[in-house]
């Protein structure tokens, strides 16, 4: 997640130069064919540039709001991932009547907590750091191995140690609803984020956009180059790289959880929330946070 004020027109351009090429190359070529191949008394009314602009308005309007939602709902989701795994650790170090076996236990479910999010991370990520290996048992490890979802297999394994807890009466009735309900929310949360990682934004819309903004682009190329001449070449690259930033900037949030610059910091919010954690258990072996990518962004 971008967290800078401002931004270096060097990443703007490393994100446009292949389209800026393409662009570029495209007015030279529209200009240097109006010019000799093209007759001059062939005017080309400047309402096509102008319908098409308005067009490529609406699409990129669509595609950026869209975009947006998807990522703003990812970061609710694990927003609220944050105030539920906090919940989770205090409601089992406060309800859970404590003596030797309930403490070892607590602690257990808290650990397995972390490694859920850390097994979820890395699903919706399509990249295991392994980190979540040090907060599980080898038979625990054994056991989700076993299944493609790591992260659901974590919460069946909380629910067998949430009913024990309950049977061997640690927890009354009200208090296991309680516990029993968090694990409900952190199924929610994992299933909507899975549903936004695997619902593909439609193509067509990222696709007729690249399209009109190209035919816009050879459109007003044509329409001033009797006027600016060879200029005309850099107002039409001037007037594309505008729609072309504004379309990109839009579908870098598209996919919300990759690992990129405009994603949700999944790193930094799940390394947080086990800092949190590992601390109302009192560790002292706790990570470092995450720091920002030189103070630019933070995955």
């Amino acid at each position: 997640m971008l967290i800078g004020k401002n931004i270096k027109l060097s990443r703007i351009l490393i994100n446009t130069w292949q389209v800026d090429i393409i662009m570029i190359v495209s007015c030279s070529i529209t200009y240097f064919a109006r010019e000799f191949l093209i007759t001059h008394n062939l005017d080309i009314p400047a309402i096509i540039p102008g319908v098409l602009g308005t067009a490529i308005a609406f699409f990129i309007g669509f595609n950026n709001n869209q975009a947006y939602d998807r990522w703003w709902e990812a970061r609710k989701i694990w927003g609220s991932l944050v105030n539920d795994s906090r919940s989770w650790a205090r409601s089992l170090l406060s309800y859970v009547e404590e003596n030797a076996e309930t403490k070892e236990l607590v602690r257990k479910m808290i650990c397995q907590h972390i490694a859920f999010l850390y097994t979820l991370k890395g699903a919706l990520r399509n990249y295991d750091d392994k980190i979540y290996t040090k907060y599980l048992s080898i038979q625990e490890l054994e056991e989700i191995g076993k299944q493609s979802n790591q992260h659901n297999a974590i919460l069946n394994i909380q629910s067998r140690e949430l009913q024990l807890l309950s049977k061997k009466g640690y927890i009354d009735g009200f208090r296991f609803i309680q516990l029993n309900q968090l694990l409900v929310n952190f199924t929610d949360h994992m299933g909507r984020s899975e549903r936004i990682k695997n619902t593909v934004f439609p193509t067509t819309y990222s696709y007729l956009t690249k399209v009109f903004i190209w035919l816009f682009v050879v459109s007003i190329t044509l329409v001033i180059s009797p006027y600016l001449e060879y200029w005309s070449i850099f107002i039409g690259w001037l007037v594309g790289f505008v729609f072309v930033s504004t379309q990109i900037n839009g579908m870098s949030l598209i996919n919300p959880f990759e690992n990129n610059s405009a994603a949700i910091p999944l790193n930094q919010i799940t390394r947080t929330i086990e800092i949190n954690l590992l601390e109302m258990l009192g560790e002292t072996d706790i990570p470092a946070p995450v720091k920002p990518v030189n103070e630019e962004y933070v995955l």
